[in-house]
């Protein structure tokens, strides 16, 4: 009964040597994915070496922390850079290394949200600084156009009579049946 057990839980040695091989190719293959967060790189990390211990695969503290340095995408070369100097990777547990990326990743969301935050801030100031242009624009278009209507219209008082009285006169005077020719008749 035992071994019924053993084999339909752990499977047969060649199950275990097919699923030892293919934990360690994804072990040798691990990467940090796009969008991913650090919380999410330490569980599938986790997730992969247990199973590896789990079927007699053992890990020196060193090899996995330069494992999940070298993992990192290239937005954490600085902090990989500076943990590498820094500390020694050989005592270093891999929770306290998940601990201090995590750690830079806060300062970095932070820093995030605090930079968009002040772009914003900044975009309401430039909206209001060209409503306030435009409003000023309109008010001038307008004081122009009232003025330019006044002065026509007192240009039209002025000028009422007189124009008409000068184009009356001007078409009587000018018009003389004698200076002009018919084309058809010639008369």
């Amino acid at each position: 009964m035992w071994d019924i057990l053993e084999v339909t839980h752990e499977g047969t040695n060649d199950v275990k040597r097919a699923r030892k091989r293919a934990l360690i190719q994804e072990y040798e293959l691990f990467r940090m994915q796009k969008e991913e967060t650090i919380s999410d790189v330490q569980k599938r990390f986790s997730h992969i070496v247990n199973h590896l211990m789990s079927l007699g695969k053992n890990f020196d503290k060193e090899e996995l922390n330069i494992k999940i340095l070298k993992s990192l995408d290239r937005s954490w070369q600085p902090k990989v850079t500076a943990i590498s100097e820094s500390k020694d990777l050989t005592s270093m547990t891999t929770t306290s290394l998940f601990g201090k990326l995590r750690e830079h990743e806060l300062e970095i969301n932070r820093l995030v949200v605090q930079e968009s935050e002040d772009k914003h801030n900044k975009g309401i100031a430039l909206k209001a600084a060209n409503q306030k242009r435009q409003q000023d624009s309109n008010d001038n278009d307008e004081n122009t156009m009232s003025l330019l209507l006044r002065k026509f219209s007192k240009f039209l008082k002025k000028n009422k009579g007189q124009s008409s009285k000068r184009y009356n006169s001007k078409k009587l005077n000018d018009f003389n049946s004698n200076k002009y020719t018919c084309y058809n008749c010639g008369e």
